[in-house]
């Protein structure tokens, strides 16, 4: 682990929005006693449970989840609900100049097809995830974003805006200088689809232990074996789609292969109408800013405002404290006619990054069998899902249904990683600068 245990405790439940603002399920009982499966997947999950429904939905195979807790614990469960373009830290000419012009138009298909891959999922599960008007602004933190942006090529549908635009567009803050608009993708209750797909996938066949942590993975006669705390599982294959939260000592080859980072997250009491009107934003659309320590945040259906964070190197009580006080100020610079809106729910967890700045989803090497589906980079609600679908047919022997640009080598990290991700979060600091509002 490479933070206290307090950030791993299965029996912790992070004091979110979405899971007091939810009907959850009952809980998936643990594993009990032996049992057999075609395919074993660690981690229910965006990737896990896609990873699942693919597999038994187009495939008729045995599958096994075994979730350390209960669906939505993790990530799935505890994000901002950005169904969003992204999954990897690399723009179109870098993967251009790496892989070649082939290998970013696929990524940039592999993007789109995720976002519709989530909104067939509501449709086809019935799944009500509270889902909010269309598209994504990012939004220029400082004099040279903004000239970056307005020097960029616009997708088509995409719009730029102006700090006058976006005033007149609801959309007005303190801070920022102007923005683009994306009209791909839309807000959602991430706690509802991560429970949703949990229940569509008990619904088509596939076994869900919660409660299940798997303490160890063992070869046995061509097969895998997965023990918990109350029985096992015997696979012939197993992906262990667990992310940020992955334990790198069930696959030794993960370690130092991983970078897990903590992302912060709060939530408003409901906004009121003439508050909603004082500070100028009345959309209920994602945003998201140019800072290497970004912020990401939008009006939620019933108008409390989301607003997230990235940053902070520990869980240990005192930090969470402080880091959650910098981003309530940094909320407050940004809209202060919403100062008097107290933070009714706080709470943070674990994005995945790797060396790459890609996701990877393949096969652990000299491994058969075991395969992984990670690293999606604070952007795994539809990268994830259509990931973890990746995933399932590459395992059914389709390897090329994964990008090229999520096949590369999973490298080691370096540096020792805590160490590196303090410098690299001072550095980012240094080149962000202070947030300022703006006349």
């Amino acid at each position: 682990m490479l933070y206290e245990p307090t950030g791993y405790d299965h029996r912790d439940w992070p004091q979110s929005y979405w899971r007091a603002s939810c009907v959850g399920l009952p809980a998936f009982p643990p594993l009990d006693g032996e049992t057999q499966a075609e395919v074993a997947i660690i981690g229910a999950g965006y990737a896990g449970l896609n990873a699942a429904l693919e597999l038994v939905e187009q495939h008729s195979a045995n599958v096994a989840v075994l979730e350390a807790a209960q669906p939505g614990w993790g990530a799935s469960g505890r994000n901002g609900g950005f169904c969003c373009l992204g999954g990897a830290r690399l723009d179109a000419g870098q993967i251009t100049r790496r892989l070649g012009q082939d290998a970013a138009t696929e990524w940039n298909r592999f993007t789109h097809d995720a976002i519709a891959r989530v909104q067939d999922n509501l449709t086809r599960y019935q799944i009500d995830a509270q889902t909010t008007e269309p598209g994504e602004l990012t939004l220029a933190a400082s004099p040279r974003a903004w000239a970056k942006l307005q020097a960029e090529t616009l997708d088509e549908g995409a719009a730029r805006l102006d700090r006058n635009a976006l005033r007149e567009a609801g959309l007005n803050s303190s801070t920022y200088l102007g923005g683009v608009y994306n009209r791909a993708g839309f807000g959602l209750h991430p706690y509802a689809y991560v429970t949703g797909l949990a229940r569509a996938a008990q619904t088509a066949g596939v076994r869900l232990h919660g409660d299940s942590r798997v303490t160890r993975i063992t070869p046995q006669a061509g097969h895998w074996r997965l023990d918990t705390a109350t029985g096992s599982v015997v696979a012939r294959q197993v992906l262990v789609a667990s992310n940020g939260y992955s334990n790198e000592h069930l696959v030794p080859w993960l370690a130092r292969r991983i970078l897990p980072a903590i992302s912060n997250v709060m939530v408003t009491r409901p906004l009121t109408q003439q508050e909603l009107e004082a500070q100028g934003w009345t959309r209920h659309l994602m945003g998201y800013d140019t800072r290497f320590l970004l912020h990401y945040f939008r009006l939620l259906p019933d108008n409390r405002m989301m607003y997230g964070a990235r940053g902070g190197l520990s869980f240990e009580p005192v930090s969470v404290a402080q880091f959650a006080q910098r981003a309530r100020a940094e909320f407050d610079l940004t809209f202060p006619h919403f100062k008097q809106a107290e933070t009714e729910f706080s709470w943070n967890g674990l994005v995945c990054m790797t060396a790459t700045r890609a996701p990877f989803i393949g096969p652990v090497p000299a491994q058969k069998g075991l395969w992984l589906a990670l690293g999606w980079h604070g952007n795994g609600v539809a990268a994830a899902s259509e990931g973890g679908r990746c995933a399932a047919r590459a395992m059914i022997g389709n390897t090329q249904a994964v990008p090229a640009l999520a096949r590369r080598p999973l490298p080691r990290f370096v540096a020792p990683r805590k160490w590196a991700l303090a410098a690299a979060m001072a550095v980012a600091g240094l080149i962000d600068g202070p947030m300022k509002a703006r006349a």
